[in-house]
């Protein structure tokens, strides 16, 4: 997915953050999201009071949108830098295309993940066949020993396992004896989890990772504190540990992010990964003037005025970014 604001922030993001061990929560805020009437988003990472969680960089939450009310998801051809994307759907399906020659359909409960280290370009529209789109899009970041790495895609579709309490899905990384077969660059969790209503749920997590519980539905509360539809509860490392209670009448969807500390500076601007602020010029530039040359090229989009038109970068903001001290 694609970050379509036109003013982005220019956000220094230090994976060395180590905040007290308690349940942190984030609140996202909300973006339109391209479509002839802009379907709007809500984004949780990053933000000022935290902008990694592992290797997890960007968080936005979407839905239930009614497609015939807001037009769905358009997004044009755009590129990526540094990072990797992470496709996670509810309800609606996705038309993915990139410049890897990759053609799929996103669809609930499986996983997309395309990989572009050193340059990937991508349009993502949902299919006429849509009635409704609810998910959510998630970004990785690259760390420096492979942030070059050349485009990828891979696919896969979790078992929904039973637990006492819940069903669980394990798109990436490993979680209650359940292993994705997908390779990451870092040590990396991700995780669908339905909780049963009035359900309590222990997991025994890595000790060694920082977890995020993002609520889709439900009443919530992680380690004893609520959780509202779309932010995310943060928790530093060492917990061995994590407990999920559904407070609600209903069944609760939620999904846990984890990983290892990033331990790496990055810069994030618009839709690039880099480590200073002339590299995400450059990546601006090799967008606006020779795109085919470090991005490729995405055939057999179409616009919904019937052109092949591609996303531009906005202007870049007026400041050089300096490294916090």
């Amino acid at each position: 997915m694609s970050n379509v604001e036109t003013a982005p922030d220019e956000v220094l993001c230090d994976g060395r953050e180590h905040p007290d061990a308690v349940v942190e929560i984030l609140t996202p805020r909300e973006v339109p999201l391209g479509g002839p009437r802009a379907m709007a988003v809500r984004r949780t990472l990053p933000q000022r009071r935290r902008s990694l969680i592992g290797a997890w960089c960007f968080v936005d939450h979407y839905g239930p949108d009614d497609v015939s009310a807001t037009g769905g998801m358009d997004v044009p051809p755009h590129p990526h830098t540094g990072l990797a994307t992470v496709s996670w759907l509810f309800t609606g399906e996705v038309e993915h295309r990139d410049s890897h020659g990759v053609h799929a359909i996103v669809r609930p409960g499986e996983l997309n993940l395309m990989t572009g280290g050193h340059g990937v370009c991508h349009s993502e529209v949902s299919t006429p066949g849509t009635t409704v789109l609810h998910g959510a899009q998630l970004w990785l970041a690259l760390p420096d020993a492979h942030r070059d790495t050349p485009r990828a895609f891979a696919h896969h579709a979790p078992d929904a396992v039973d637990l006492v309490g819940a069903t669980l899905r394990v798109f990436l990384g490993e979680l209650a004896g359940i292993t994705s077969p997908i390779e990451t660059f870092t040590p990396l969790l991700g995780a669908e989890l339905l909780l049963d209503p009035g359900a309590t749920v222990t997991l025994d997590v890595d000790r060694a990772f920082e977890h995020g519980v993002l609520l889709d539905t439900g009443s919530v509360t992680v380690g004893g504190q609520p959780v509202a539809a779309a932010e995310v509860a943060y928790l530093a490392p060492g917990r061995e540990r994590l407990e999920l209670a559904n407070t609600g009448d209903g069944p609760a969807r939620l999904l846990l992010l984890g990983g290892t500390p990033f331990g790496e500076q990055i810069v994030m601007w618009w839709n690039f990964i880099g480590r200073t602020h002339d590299e995400i010029v450059a990546f601006r530039t090799a967008w606006e003037d020779a795109p085919e040359e470090r991005y490729g090229h995405v055939s057999g989009y179409v616009g919904p005025d019937g052109r092949t038109a591609r996303l531009h970068a906005p202007a870049l903001p007026n400041a050089t970014l300096r490294p916090r001290e």
